[in-house]
């Protein structure tokens, strides 16, 4: 690629890590506020048991932090943040960084892979039935896929518990104690969120669309007149460009139907970590894994701006 098309991308990027800075920071912010107004004290469960005085209570919470105003918790915890320090877990003792590497390259396995199995399944689908329209093929596969997406996912989770683990011992168990990655156990959870995330109608519905509007389009009919390769003049604009958009868009829903498939599964991910997290009040890494989900949800859109950019350079300047 030349110098003169790198400059929209490095443009486009600039501005959209400068936007997720201040989002992180927004984030970051209400949710340390949500936290601070919620029911419940960490240090209370922290100490339950262990400290019976008055005096040593005050002296514990004093040694926390416990004991500041809300407002400098949040700029200490924002300066710590900012250095690479996100705290550490009040129920393990442990850095709360080395946890969130952990757990979010797990969950990062389990979103990229389901949005992979989503496409698999709805990608052919849609292109089947914006080329051939309404068949005898692509109803009921069109319908069939509309159904397997109404299917709610912890479910269909314990359906594919059953029937594959249980019944016929095709794949392995994961305890709580294991942290090792199993490729052969990662298909199914992969597999059920990927087909029971809700988003395979909808890309079969909009790709459908998209490729149907571009395929009425002057050009492609140019195209089909002169002999050349449609899918060369469609790919662009009836496939790429809807198919990032929608991806970009479904993340919060992948991840939100993520901490369902890690409890269900015992799938050592951000969604159990931060369940966890939330019974036993476990602020530091509730704050963490809000942040590396924020960072998640905003890749994704800033993959969707860049390829939109590659398409079309001028939209740098919009």
């Amino acid at each position: 690629m030349r110098l003169s098309g790198l400059r929209p991308i490095a443009l486009v990027l600039t501005r959209e890590v400068m936007i997720t800075v201040l989002l992180l920071l927004g984030v970051s912010f209400v949710v340390f506020v949500i936290l601070y107004l919620a029911p419940g004290d960490p240090f209370s469960m922290l100490v339950e048991g262990q400290v019976q005085s008055e005096e040593a209570r005050a002296g514990a919470r004093e040694a926390l932090g416990f004991s500041q105003s809300w407002y400098s918790q949040y700029f200490s915890w924002v300066t710590q943040m900012l250095q690479g320090d996100f705290g550490t877990s009040i129920r393990t003792g442990l850095p709360v960084a080395s946890e969130l590497v952990f757990v979010g390259f797990n969950t990062l396995i389990l979103t990229i892979g389901s949005m992979l199995v989503t496409l698999l399944i709805a990608v052919p689908i849609a292109l089947y039935s914006s080329v051939r329209g309404t068949t005898a093929l692509s109803w009921p596969l069109t319908m069939f896929a509309y159904v397997v997406s109404a299917l709610p996912v912890f479910w269909l989770g314990y359906i594919v518990i059953y029937i594959f683990m249980h019944r016929f011992g095709l794949f392995p168990l994961m305890t709580s104690s294991s942290r090792g990655f199993s490729w052969l156990y990662a298909l199914l959870p992969i597999v059920v969120l990927g087909v029971g995330n809700g988003t395979i109608s909808e890309v079969i519905r909009s790709l459908r669309d998209e490729m149907g509007r571009v395929m009425s389009e002057d050009y492609i009919r140019t195209a089909r007149a002169k002999g050349a390769s449609v899918w060369k003049h469609s790919f662009k604009e009836g496939f790429l460009i809807p198919v990032t958009e929608i991806i970009a868009a479904k993340i919060p829903f992948i991840l939100g139907g993520a901490v369902i498939v890690e409890q269900v599964f015992n799938w050592p991910g951000m969604g159990r970590m931060a369940w966890q997290a939330a019974q036993d009040r476990d602020f530091p890494v509730i704050m963490g894994i809000a942040m590396l989900a924020a960072v998640f949800v905003r890749m994704g859109s800033m993959f969707q701006r860049v390829v939109y950019v590659m398409v079309n350079p001028r939209a740098s300047k919009e």
